[in-house]
């Protein structure tokens, strides 16, 4: 009882502190990346955001504000040579990697008779691909640190299908699997690799399909809570699973999605 008792006794909030900590966010110049990127600068981390479109004023000024640093490098994640230079680049400035949130990815939407061979290609590449070509790399600086966290982004869609986006749905059920993997193959370096997967999200990227009320309320209908998420929804499950508070979680995938998988 005299061992639990000092166990207990050590908690504190500091557990959730990112201080000192590098972490990678792809993608982070918009949409739910930019909330994953500002809550783990307001946790105390510094960041490396690579991204493919132009604009990164807005997170910039954000992670800024917080005080903490934010390097930018522009580039293709279908190019391995590209995610090469993310984890030497990354290197180059902060000497460490601690975190990696592989965040980026895009969705084409199309009758599945109908879709193009090289939508899909791309959508994979994006979606699946560079999320073990990145980690793959990445894993090789945090086994040296003996510590790391990969934080992969699913979806609601990672455990069913919905029409129209086939390459999406499965680039998203195999993100679980290369989460699984990597909590399998790497959890002896003492590296922790899980997911979350958000449900509906009313961003920039889904205002077509939340701006159709017949499709919007059939959602929200499915919801248990009532409402599609905010970013804000998202914001402490991504410090949780980036700091020492989820040491011992390893291989899981979070549904942040208002309950809608627990749905008929």
């Amino acid at each position: 009882m005299i061992r639990m008792s000092k166990e207990m006794t050590a908690f504190t909030m500091d557990i959730f502190s990112l201080k000192g900590k590098v972490a990678i966010i792809t993608g982070a110049n918009q949409g739910l990346g930019m909330g994953y990127a500002y809550a783990l600068a307001a946790a105390g981390a510094d960041l490396f955001i690579p991204h493919l479109t132009d604009d990164v004023s807005e997170v910039k000024q954000l992670v800024e504000g917080l005080g903490r640093k934010v390097v930018f490098l522009r580039g293709d994640l279908r190019d391995k040579k590209h995610i090469q230079e993310i984890v030497d680049k990354c290197l180059e400035e902060y000497g460490r990697i601690d975190i990696l949130v592989n965040n980026a990815g895009m969705n084409k939407f199309c009758d599945f008779l109908d879709f193009q061979d090289e939508d899909y290609e791309n959508v994979i590449a994006v979606n699946l691909n560079a999320v073990y070509f990145l980690s793959h790399k990445v894993a090789k600086v945090m086994v040296r640190q003996r510590s790391g966290k990969i934080i992969n982004i699913g979806s609601a869609l990672s455990f069913t299908a919905d029409k129209k986006c086939p390459p999406y749905v499965i680039s998203k059920h195999g993100v679980i699997g290369i989460t699984r993997t990597l909590a399998n193959e790497l959890g002896q370096y003492n590296i922790q690799a899980n997911a979350i997967a958000p449900g509906f999200f009313q961003t920039d990227v889904n205002k077509d399909i939340s701006s159709d009320k017949a499709f919007y309320d059939k959602i929200t209908g499915r919801i248990p809570l009532g409402r599609w998420g905010s970013v804000y929804d998202l914001m402490g499950a991504v410090v949780f699973l980036a700091s020492s508070a989820s040491d011992y979680i390893n291989g899981w995938t979070l549904g942040i999605d208002g309950g809608f998988s627990t749905t008929l």
